[in-house]
């Protein structure tokens, strides 16, 4: 009778392959939403319902004709201050 017979690893050696892997994916998963939402700038939460940035929305209208360059030029200088990279709100 031997009590301390050793069999192998048996089926349970397949399970800690699939939790490394669960581990890598949510991993590489929570990177790359955090990575991608600071790609989009902080402006991100103040965009216009379609997803624009305020700053994209001001070009189009400049591109459009609906507002003149020295407007432009005021209103980009207001939204650089709030959500461009050296204020308080932006990405360092």
């Amino acid at each position: 009778m031997n009590a301390l017979a050793y069999d192998g690893p048996g089926p349970w050696i397949l399970f800690f392959p699939l939790i490394w892997a669960a581990v890598i994916f949510a991993g590489v998963t929570l990177l790359r939403r955090t990575v991608r939402g600071g790609r989009g700038g902080p402006w991100r939460a103040h965009a216009v319902p379609d997803g624009r940035s305020p700053i994209a929305v001001l070009g189009r209208r400049f591109a459009a004709g609906e507002i003149d360059e020295d407007e432009y030029w005021r209103r980009l200088s207001v939204l650089d201050e709030q959500f461009g990279p050296h204020s308080k709100h932006g990405a360092a």
